[in-house]
């Protein structure tokens, strides 16, 4: 079967305190979603009005993507804590519970295993049914991801059915990992119950309403991660180092993926949740996330403030035009000889004119090969060229040879970031 890797890992999040309250409900007061069918689509409905909801996988400050017009999060696994956070900020919250995947060592032919993850769904559900910001149940993320053993989709039906009976105010899904037709034929055929399908897609969001097409899928669906073109996708140099776009053409990708392959379609798309409203590393620090490890804000959440409030924020983040270390882009395979020096120069500009400055750093390329969005280690940083505040530098090769990334970071001294970087490879004289 054709694989395709995507985004998986453990949900934390900091809890902000607010005291606001939405609708002047009190926790334990339902709020009864469903899927209704509208003309020739489907409408996601709560309390009987249609509800158009401003999505983001949230890993970081709820409050600031509240102030950036979202209002509802999605979870990789059930947490009850977020649920009030997400009531205090008057925001809904897509919950998933931690269906274990095939390859994190679940068997789906022992029911022991299946019983005792069947157990802590029904006990999480009980408990949290009735809480007023839940919107919808997610039962598992990326189940098919590397997976040899469709059964798992009877599980979640069983599990899908189950719930239905006891909480018949909210809908059931279950997440998976692009739009592939051999794994959307195995839902369609073990888990029928699910009240609609949620797709994963990075590169392949330009091309999701084919991929629906070739899967037979008419039914409503929500995109519940889309974002960075994946590091599986993009192409890499001679020795193996994927290379990541720079924040500008993120931010571009982003929006004209939401506008060609997302807004057109809400006559079937019933919402959707960029990825990921925080910071992770992920092949590197920067590929996935819309902020920066000490929470700078970068272009792409321009885009989503365009998205969801139909006007840009009233400061802009810089925009990167491009990075040249030795004159050469990354696409050209940056190799280096240890102990020399070599130029590296970023091109930038400001909307506001705010005055910016500079910081780069030298990592070691990431030696990771983790999917689904497991947990990675940060590679150790190199050299003293962090305090470097010019837009063009001089580096000094590492005297080791092997795989290395350098990093610029540019800031507008008003929270905001843009940032790039190329792979570059020592070689010995």
């Amino acid at each position: 079967m054709k694989i395709f890797r995507c985004k998986y890992f453990a949900f934390v999040i900091a809890i902000v305190a607010c005291s606001s309250s939405p609708d002047n409900q009190s926790v334990g007061t339902t709020n009864k979603v469903e899927i209704r069918e509208v003309g020739n689509g489907y409408k996601l409905f709560r309390n009987g009005e249609p509800y158009e909801f401003n999505g983001a996988g949230l890993n970081g400050d709820i409050s600031s993507l509240a102030a950036h017009g979202g209002n509802s999060i999605r979870t990789w696994s059930e947490n009850s804590e977020i649920l009030d956070l997400a009531y205090q900020h008057n925001m809904t919250v897509y919950m998933c519970f931690y269906i274990q995947p095939e390859r994190h060592g679940m068997d789906y032919n022992n029911q022991d295993q299946k019983e005792k993850q069947f157990e802590r769904v029904k006990k999480f559900v009980l408990e949290n049914k009735d809480h007023p910001a839940l919107l919808a149940w997610c039962i598992g993320n990326e189940l098919n991801l590397n997976y040899t053993d469709p059964s798992v989709y009877d599980e979640v039906n069983r599990i899908s059915e189950w719930i239905q009976e006891v909480d018949p105010n909210h809908p059931t899904t279950t997440a998976i990992s692009s739009v592939d037709p051999g794994v959307v034929k195995e839902i369609k055929e073990r888990a029928p119950s699910l009240d609609f399908l949620s797709v994963q897609v990075y590169g392949d969001l330009f091309v999701l309403q084919d991929l629906l097409r070739e899967s037979n899928w008419s039914k409503p669906y929500m995109v519940t991660e889309w974002g960075a073109i994946g590091h599986w996708e993009m192409p890499s140099t001679e020795w193996g180092a994927p290379i990541e776009q720079n924040s500008t053409q993120k931010a571009t990708n982003y929006l004209n993926g939401y506008n060609k392959s997302i807004k057109p379609f809400g006559d079937k798309c019933l919402g959707n949740y960029v990825f990921l409203w925080g910071q992770k590393q992920e092949r590197t620090p920067t590929w996935y996330g819309l902020f920066l490890e000490e929470g700078e804000e970068t272009e792409v959440i321009d885009v989503m403030h365009y998205i969801w409030n139909d006007e840009w924020p009233v400061n802009r983040t810089p925009r990167l035009d491009s990075m040249l270390l030795d004159d050469k882009e990354a696409k050209e395979n940056v190799y280096l000889l240890a102990g020399n020096s070599y130029r590296a120069n970023v091109f930038t500009q400001d909307f506001d004119g705010d005055s910016l400055t500079y910081k780069w750093v030298v990592m070691k390329e990431s030696t990771e090969a983790k999917e689904g969005g497991d947990h990675e280690e940060v590679p150790e940083k190199l050299g003293d060229i962090e305090s470097a505040q010019q837009p063009s530098i001089m580096i000094t090769a590492p005297e080791e040879s092997g795989a290395y990334r350098l990093f610029v970071y540019v800031f507008d001294r008003n929270g905001h970031a843009a940032h790039a970087n190329i792979p570059f490879y020592v070689k010995d004289h």
